[in-house]
């Protein structure tokens, strides 16, 4: 027999238990092995619920919180840059007239017929943009409008050994442009609150002032540098660059963002919702229905007063500074960027008294705050522009421009934030309709100026016909005007 030591150390190791169990008290059941474990609390059920929505809610905002700004903004600020890139291939054929004039012979009728005929094609598309942006998305009408003026930028210098020719790129150029109004009214519709629609509006048209600053600014470095047929295959490159980013950038909408964090979606929505354009979406309006509308007609009339005096401005400004005041080239480009850059300070001040002043500390309704606004967008210009007239001073004569485009700023948070408020789910068409009677100015004022140098070499006509302008669309805004939703 072993010792009992022995016999001890032989027998099997049982495992430890990790605690005792309390003893069962006889009367209790043996307990089933089989027995399913205690249904969970309702408390449980709830706390579960909770932290799978919770899952579901991060796993849905992975991608939204990886953006460093709202998506709205970055919406905002790259429709700003294609404004700014719009505006650039708009100017850089008003410094590069001069050396083209000089080298084709060109006199101020042939001139002014080469500007003007950008806007043969811009007023083509304006209507047919609007109802294209609504049907098709906003972002595929401008992602086309940018490539298709930036390869028209880029063979202008192919193009102007013929006149026919050259006339036929800047229209195709301006077909393309022509869509950026309605497509980007209708992005702000999309992706901007009403509460920070002047802002965002005034931010995106500052680029058209700030993209005539850079251009301006570059045009005479590069003809000196490197000829003016530089200058169309350096701006025309910047198109193509702007669309390879905004593809991957940003989305069509609110509504199918996967980088929109949840909170922006119902920030965005909720602001449609108070606004009555949640939902599934509404029939476009007739032609005939918006044309039969008083406030719509205030629109037409303003947007149509205002581009002429801008447009006559925009085109003939470098050519005023060079053979009215004597500046030489690179003087007169550089000059004319000081009324272009009043003009970017001035638009962003006016969104923010508009959406800031009037509305927020006032509480003024919406109708009497686009008024005030596009009165001072008016009055302002017509001031100066006088001023412009009555005196022979260089200096003076800079000045005075500066302000009178700083002024008429003020007209992006009067008519042109008033298409939101007459129809918030259309308002790239009705900016369609207005921008085709504002492109008006641009066929026939920019032309008829050429031909009124011509004839009488007095650029006080010049300025006295837009101040009349001016004044007429004063008048006839403040009668017709609305803030109200209309469509």
């Amino acid at each position: 027999a072993l010792a009992p030591s022995r016999r001890l150390n032989a027998l099997p190791s049982r495992p430890r238990r990790a605690a005792a169990r309390p003893r069962a008290s006889p009367c209790a059941p043996a307990a089933s092995s089989s027995e399913p474990p205690p249904p969970p609390s309702s408390a449980d059920i709830v706390q579960t619920k909770a932290e799978v929505s919770n899952t579901e809610v991060s796993n849905t905002e992975v991608v939204a919180t990886k953006e460093a700004m709202p998506h709205r903004f970055r919406v905002v600020f790259l429709v700003f840059i294609s404004f700014i890139i719009c505006s650039m291939d708009r100017i850089n054929l008003s410094v590069a007239i001069l050396p083209m004039s000089q080298e084709f012979n060109w006199p101020a009728s042939i001139s002014g017929l080469v500007q003007s005929s950008f806007f043969w094609g811009y007023v083509l598309t304006q209507i047919p943009g609007g109802y294209i942006a609504a049907r098709f998305g906003a972002k595929r009408v401008l992602s086309f409008g940018v490539v298709a003026w930036s390869l028209m930028t880029f063979v202008t210098p192919m193009a102007a050994g013929s006149l026919p020719g050259l006339l036929l790129a800047r229209a195709l150029l301006g077909i393309g442009e022509g869509v950026a109004m309605p497509a980007m009214n209708q992005i702000i519709s999309q992706w901007v609150p009403d509460s920070e629609r002047a802002r965002s509006l005034s931010l995106i048209y500052s680029g058209m002032s700030m993209g005539s600053v850079v251009g301006l600014l570059m045009c005479p470095w590069l003809i000196t540098g490197f000829g003016w047929q530089s200058v169309f295959y350096v701006f025309g490159a910047l198109g193509f660059a702007w669309y390879a980013f905004w593809q991957g950038a940003v989305d069509e909408s609110p509504e199918t963002s996967t980088r929109t964090s949840q909170a922006e979606k119902d920030l965005i929505l909720d602001s449609k919702r108070a606004a009555g354009v949640d939902g599934a979406a509404e029939n476009a309006p007739s032609l005939r229905a918006i044309l039969s509308e008083p406030a719509m007609w205030a629109i037409n009339v303003a947007h149509f007063c205002n581009t002429w005096g801008y447009f006559v401005l925009l085109t003939w400004l470098p050519t005023y500074f060079n053979t009215e005041l004597g500046f030489k080239l690179s003087s007169s480009a550089a000059l004319a960027v000081l009324p272009w850059l009043t003009m970017f300070v001035s638009t962003n001040i006016g969104g923010f008294i508009a959406d800031k002043v009037l509305r927020a500390r006032y509480n003024l309704p919406t109708t009497s705050i686009r008024k005030i606004m596009q009165t001072m967008g008016f009055l302002g210009p017509a001031f100066f522009l006088f001023l412009v007239t009555t005196t022979h001073t260089p200096a003076l004569a800079v000045l005075y421009t500066a302000l009178a485009l700083g002024t008429g700023s003020f007209s992006q948070s009067g008519v042109y934030s008033n298409h939101q408020d007459l129809a918030p789910r259309h308002a790239g068409l009705l900016l369609g309709v207005s921008n085709t009677f504002a492109a008006v100015p641009g066929i026939v004022g920019v032309a008829l100026t050429g031909f009124i140098l011509d004839a009488t070499g007095s650029w006080n006509v010049v300025f006295g016909i837009a101040i009349g302008f001016y004044l007429l669309g004063t008048v006839v805004y403040n009668l017709l005007a609305s803030g109200e939703r209309k469509f």
